[in-house]
């Protein structure tokens, strides 16, 4: 019995969901959002919400549940606040900055990386070592979150690196004389 998936997912006012064909569709302030039916999910409008409920007693149905709720939740949340993430930047010479549709990222390589930012994410920096990215599909805001982060990761001599905000990086102790 999954206890996410026993409570169906309010749908605020101002945002409309649809559950026609295979997929679950949303539509909020912030834009539309959707996502493929599982078939051992079996979905319902009740009362201003989505109840998300297994179509069988299988052990796969009962395994969807939970996560099948979850995903419905995220398309609501993500067409009416959205989801961000922050990085923070931490090393000598290491500085980011927006320019145009791409993020301009100097990290200590012998040239600047240039990452094209997609289409839904909007990213911004306040100052050099912080960028904020941020979207309404949770999915694709921790990928490029992810997908930044890869290519100067935080060691844990100095610490520097890119990282996310609230991370703790374990610091080990250099060699001794």
């Amino acid at each position: 019995m999954s206890r996410i998936g026993k409570r169906p997912v309010p749908v605020p006012a101002g945002v409309t969901a649809s559950l026609e064909g295979k997929e679950v569709s949303v539509k909020g302030p912030k834009g539309t959002l959707t996502i493929p039916k599982a078939d051992e999910i079996s979905y319902e409008m009740v009362d201003g919400g989505i109840s998300v409920q297994p179509a069988n007693e299988t052990k796969r149905a009962r395994s969807f549940w939970g996560m099948q709720r979850t995903l419905v939740q995220n398309l609501i949340t993500g067409v009416t606040e959205g989801f961000s993430k922050q990085l923070l930047i931490t090393g000598v010479g290491y500085r980011a900055n927006v320019q145009g549709k791409n993020l301009k990222l100097q990290l200590g390589y012998s040239h600047d990386v240039d990452y094209a930012i997609p289409e839904g994410i909007t990213i911004a920096t306040p100052d050099q070592t912080t960028i904020n990215i941020s979207g309404i599909d949770k999915q694709k805001v921790g990928q490029v979150a992810a997908e930044i982060r890869r290519w100067r990761k935080p060691e844990p001599y100095k610490g520097k690196g890119i990282k996310y905000a609230g991370e703790f990086i374990f610091r080990k102790e250099g060699k001794k004389k």
